[in-house]
């Protein structure tokens, strides 16, 4: 029964985990220390680049890549309601 339960336990962990990060494959475009340019179909997706990102090999122009990454929200307005008081 432990086992059952662990398993569950797991499972919702990587459910939940992978519900905030996206992928995107393909050959990189472009390459900086700030950005990275990566080919999707028809596409060219522009990704952030920072001190903290990881990086598995040997990433120049013409690798073919998967950037994990994820969106977040930098601030939030709130618009009042026309009409409302």
């Amino acid at each position: 029964m432990n086992l059952v339960r662990t398993l569950v336990a797991v499972f919702a962990i990587a459910v939940a985990g992978s519900a905030w990060a996206y992928q995107v494959t393909g050959p990189v475009l472009e390459l900086t220390d700030t950005r990275i340019v990566v080919q999707k179909g028809k596409e060219k997706w522009e990704l952030a680049r920072t001190p903290d990102t990881k990086v598995k090999g040997d990433l120049k122009v013409g690798s073919q890549v998967t950037v994990e990454y994820s969106m977040t929200a930098k601030s939030v307005d709130v618009k009042s309601e026309k009409g409302k008081k």
